[in-house]
């Protein structure tokens, strides 16, 4: 099903329906993003420095404005507080390469957000395997090589290697033990699995095209959180945190419209490739992952976004 809006000098264009349109309004984004309003009316900077600002505590690399960072619509609504860390990774080339939210009590991440467009998809670089600690979290709350070792996980990949291959700096990042979840190794790295699946045959290769998206808008992680008074993670005798679940969350805009689907998929072995079986609206993923997706967008936006589901979209 089609329907026909109005844009620009009056020329009627089709869209298919559980599309929405909506103008990008950097400004009107700023102002009302629940972030921003959390993080005071003082911009700052942290230059590798844990800065709080409000009742958020944020680092990046450089002196990008953690402000208008925290209101890019790929963020998710900040859990904040004082255990929690908003930490932004940027690169000399195009700023933001990849955020997320770091629990210090859990030493996990929440998720990873980033963003594809034109300017950071294409490819001049290898995998670099760089693997090191995140030299912006605290050394207390940190995780690495010696949390994994003999664990019997593998270290899986949020920000994949391979969706950050424009530059060696962008690359060397997503190998930081802040951008890992302990994954079983089917999961993983199996080509029969339907992680494996879904970040290598469908998002990266099938929506992360220009044809399908101008802008692409991913938040990507495992569940560190408790559901009704159950954890939704296991512990291994190191205490790093295994999560029960998988989810990805992705936002579409293509000429001013925007539609979204989200997956959630039992940290398990399952070889079906049949990925539209994991899709739920991104309101059914917060109510399962009890977080708050692309909450900068203006209200009435996101309730229509989220609460509809076309797979035929995707």
């Amino acid at each position: 099903m089609f329907i026909a809006v109005s844009c620009g000098d009056d020329e009627n264009r089709l869209i298919p329906t559980g599309i929405v349109e909506y103008k990008y309004d950097k400004e009107e984004v700023f102002t009302q993003s629940p972030n921003v309003t959390r993080m005071g009316n003082v911009s700052k900077a942290s230059n590798r420095q844990v800065v709080t600002m409000g009742d958020i505590q944020a680092t990046s690399e450089g002196t990008i404005d953690l402000r208008e960072v925290a209101a890019r619509i790929e963020i998710p609504r900040l859990q904040g507080g004082n255990r929690n860390l908003f930490v932004v990774h940027t690169v000399p080339t195009y700023g933001v390469n990849y955020c997320l939210e770091w629990n210090y009590d859990l030493r996990a991440q929440y998720w990873s957000a980033f963003r594809w467009d034109r300017s950071n998809t294409g490819k001049s670089t290898t995998r670099s395997d760089e693997w090191d600690t995140d030299p912006l979290i605290p050394s207390n709350y940190r995780t690495d090589q010696s949390d994994y070792s003999s664990s019997g996980y593998t270290r899986g990949h949020i920000v994949a290697s391979e969706d950050r291959v424009i530059s060696l700096a962008a690359n060397k990042q997503t190998f930081y033990y802040s951008n890992m979840h302990p994954q079983n190794g089917t999961f993983n790295s199996d080509k029969s699995s339907i992680w494996w699946h879904l970040e290598n045959k469908i998002i990266r290769n099938r929506y992360n095209i220009d044809t399908f998206r101008d802008t692409l808008y991913v938040v990507k992680g495992g569940t560190i959180s408790e559901k009704n008074g159950k954890r939704q993670y296991a512990l291994t005798p190191k205490n790093l945190v295994v999560p029960n679940y998988f989810f990805v969350a992705i936002l579409c805009n293509k000429y001013d419209n925007y539609k979204a689907i989200g997956f959630w998929m039992p940290h398990n072995s399952s070889t079906t490739t049949d990925y539209k079986s994991y899709a739920k609206s991104i309101n059914q993923l917060e109510e399962l992952t009890g977080l708050d997706f692309f909450c900068n967008l203006p209200d009435d936006i996101e309730e229509k976004v989220e609460g509809t589901l076309s797979l035929n979209q995707w």
